[in-house]
């Protein structure tokens, strides 16, 4: 009796994993309105997302601080690209993101000091910084 209550077990575990299995994909225009990517003349692409996909990404800033000679920012907030280039994405308005060269001159604990940047009190993503980039490169997504 215990091996028929176990494999009858068994199916509706199977089966509870396999009713679920496309339920997870969202329909194509929600992904096409979640984030918009437009072109600069500066090369880069600057991000709008929408009230939804920032708050899937957790997106959080902080403001740039005057430190000494130098500007300070969160480390989480320093990009780094695929030849090495260092990056930060300021928020310039409400869902609005572009990305921006910094230099970054020493890294002391979870601070970046840099000598070249976005000036002081600009708002530059601590948290989806690195889900920002790979939209803007076209990393997954179906780019």
């Amino acid at each position: 009796m215990k091996r028929d209550q176990r494999f009858l077990v068994g199916l509706i575990v199977v089966g509870l994993v396999l009713g679920g299995c496309g339920a997870a994909t969202p329909p194509a225009a929600e992904t096409v309105e979640a984030i918009t990517i437009e072109e600069q003349d500066s090369g880069l692409k600057q991000l709008t997302l929408s009230a939804k996909a920032a708050e899937r990404l957790g997106v959080a800033t902080a403001p740039v601080a005057a430190t000494g000679s130098m500007l300070s920012i969160p480390y989480a907030a320093v990009v780094y690209d695929a030849e090495g280039a260092t990056w930060a994405y300021v928020n310039a308005e409400p869902l609005v993101y572009l990305r921006e060269a910094i230099t970054v001159e020493e890294i002391d604990g979870d601070v970046a000091l840099i000598s070249a940047g976005p000036p002081t009190g600009t708002t530059v993503v601590t948290t989806g910084a690195a889900e920002l980039y790979g939209a803007e490169i076209g990393v997954g997504g179906g780019h």
